[in-house]
């Protein structure tokens, strides 16, 4: 037997629509004033931040794996050490993700399930209070 579980991946249109997410994420966070403080501790340019986004949530998403198949095992919050991240940095992050997230065609539901996971997801890597 087959496992047909669909994942959210799947459901929100495969890499074409991670990659829409990705981008308009970024695009978000390099234009609103009120992401300032996040965007700052990013590299000038935001192109490995970017393909590093859209392999982890390819894999989280129940896609192909690509961060592990390049990168091993995300330990995302160790990865995130060499960065303050304080709860200012976590709400402007959720703050680019909702609105990239509003941008999407999904199922509502399914919508509000992820941002639940990536708010319980950047919360886990705030480091500084």
């Amino acid at each position: 037997m087959t496992d047909t579980k669909v994942t959210p991946y799947q459901l929100m249109g495969g890499e074409a629509a991670i990659l829409s997410l990705v981008d308009r994420f970024y695009f978000f966070m390099d234009s609103l004033p009120e992401a300032a403080e996040l965007r700052a501790i990013h590299a000038p340019s935001l192109a490995n931040a970017k393909s590093k986004l859209f392999k982890f949530l390819s894999g989280w998403l129940g896609g192909p794996g690509l961060f592990e198949q390049e990168f091993g095992h995300p330990r995302l919050r160790q990865r995130h050490f060499p960065f303050a991240i304080g709860p200012a940095e976590r709400d402007q992050w959720m703050l680019c993700m909702n609105k990239a997230l509003n941008e999407m065609s999904m199922d509502g539901e399914l919508r509000e399930a992820i941002r639940e996971a990536l708010q319980n997801l950047a919360t886990h890597m705030i480091n500084q209070q």
